[in-house]
């Protein structure tokens, strides 16, 4: 089974030709592409063999609710995928576990294929890894309150530790492991999901993308910035 490949652009890149420029090359088998909103319906007509995935959506259908996007709104424009709980917005915008579990039950209902994103901060990782796990763990139980069993399954999760996004110092393969395994249990055991799949992310690029794929319990990996890198990104879809 070929391991599971996320592009976030974030709010990246400034054009709309250049977002539809990067779609063409990006454009990989198996691969799936999460852009910004505004080019949502650009890249989903450039995609002939990737996925689209949207970044976000609100846990409202539609409604007045200026500035969100809506399930059906991503729904209508091919979407299958959508990353929620992703530490920037947890961060910077103070999406509440409340939030995201709103958001995980709207695209579920939809038909929408969650990448549920947890990790813990520098902090709570310096008092070690089982307090990480701790910190996941109720993270994990509050996202999926109230998920029936028969729609677990489209969940995906991604475990980016926030001290290593965007900073260049990814966790060591062997601990990314470690705590993957971890959430893999969780899920198995106290969500009934069958075949669980947990990314890792965090400062993933081309140089060391080789050495958290090839552990058996992380199934791919949720790529920030060289994602938008034409090169480095074929590079990683490549060490699948």
């Amino acid at each position: 089974m070929k391991k599971v490949i996320i592009a976030n652009w974030k709010s990246n890149p400034n054009r709309l030709s250049s977002a539809v420029e990067l779609a063409r090359k990006s454009d990989f088998k198996g691969a799936i592409i999460a852009p910004p909103h505004v080019y949502l319906e650009a890249v989903g007509g450039t995609l002939k063999r990737a996925s689209l995935a949207s970044q976000d959506l609100f846990w409202k259908d539609g409604g007045p609710y200026t500035g969100e996007i809506s399930a059906s709104q991503v729904k209508n424009l091919k979407v299958k995928y959508v990353i929620i709980g992703h530490s920037e917005r947890r961060g910077y915008l103070n999406e509440t576990d409340e939030m995201i579990n709103g958001k995980v039950k709207m695209a579920l209902s939809a038909g929408i294929k969650v990448i549920l994103c947890v990790g813990e901060n520098k902090e709570i990782r310096n008092k070690g890894v089982s307090a990480a796990k701790k910190f996941i763990k109720t993270q994990l139980n509050k996202d999926l309150k109230g998920i029936p069993r028969r729609v677990a399954n489209g969940i995906m999760v991604a475990y980016e530790p926030i001290w290593a996004i965007g900073t260049g110092k990814s966790d060591t393969p062997d601990k990314a492991e470690e705590v993957t395994s971890y959430i893999k249990s969780v899920l198995a055991k106290e969500h009934r999901v069958k075949r669980p799949v947990v990314l890792y992310g965090g400062s993933v690029n081309e140089k060391n993308v080789s050495s958290f794929l090839k552990k058996m319990d992380i199934d791919g990996a949720l790529v920030g910035g060289a994602s938008l890198k034409p090169k480095s990104f074929k590079k990683i879809i490549e060490a699948r």
